[in-house]
């Protein structure tokens, strides 16, 4: 049973990918700051997943972390990095350097922590799918700290791709657009976000949902996927590629 580790993996789509995983036969551990949803989650999987409490952006949470995987001789075939954490826009002249590292620790930080500690162990190759963002491919003003935190990703991906590839170790990454989480339905009831203005930006007239990132997730951690590596693909409904008005 191949081992799969999922940062961020007790909501959104972290959970979806979890869900996903664990009914096609992987053992998923759920990594998260919330340490006991994580446990939570990981129970309603069944007997053969876990979760544990894991703050990426702590390198001594992430060592932490491995440890524990370490001592029940539980070694990944597979690592999701999809722990993150997103921010509102705001005035670039109104940001601090403070809010910056903070999206950089979370997204990028986090991301090449779990990557390094993962690769480590993967002494018989294994699969890594980074979460990147349209983000990262397209301006989203007021929003600098996660568009360059996710713009890393895509960088840290092409280069642990090319360098981990004699290892048989393959990263990639996924770029989602707008995806209907729990989180965008109550910024939506809230009056914060205009769903309606991103369907009409969108090609295919919706948001993306969990699930449809999952898929191809799962795709790229799998033999199906063994000639890609160092690659980003876009699942956003086609929104990076139009280039009309909506």
């Amino acid at each position: 049973m191949r081992t799969t580790l999922i940062t961020g993996g007790a909501d959104g789509i972290g959970w979806a990918t979890a869900q996903m995983f664990a009914a096609r036969g992987d053992r998923v551990v759920i990594a998260d700051i919330k340490g006991d949803r994580a446990l939570e989650r990981a129970a309603s999987l069944g007997a053969d997943h876990l979760g544990l409490p894991c703050d990426v952006s702590d390198e001594h949470s992430v060592l932490g972390f491995f440890t524990a995987l370490d001592a029940r001789g539980l070694t990944a075939g597979a690592l999701i990095n999809n722990a993150g954490a997103g921010d509102t826009a705001k005035p670039s002249l109104e940001q601090d350097a403070a809010h910056m590292r903070r999206m950089l620790d979370i997204n990028l930080t986090g991301t090449f922590l779990m990557a390094r500690e993962a690769a480590r162990r993967m002494t018989h190759g294994g699969a890594i799918v980074n979460l990147a963002s349209i983000a990262a491919l397209t301006a989203l003003p007021g929003r600098n700290g996660y568009c360059a935190a996710k713009a890393g990703v895509v960088a840290l991906t092409r280069n642990l791709g090319c360098e981990w590839a004699d290892r048989g170790i393959r990263v990639n990454a996924v770029a989602p657009g707008y995806v209907q989480t729990d989180l965008v339905r109550t910024l939506e009831r809230e009056g914060l976000l205009d769903a309606d203005a991103i369907r009409r930006r969108s090609p295919i007239g919706r948001f993306i949902e969990p699930a449809e990132i999952a898929e191809v997730l799962w795709f790229l951690a799998s033999p199906a996927a063994s000639a890609i590596t160092a690659s980003v693909v876009p699942v956003d409904g086609g929104w990076t590629a139009f280039g009309a008005a909506g």
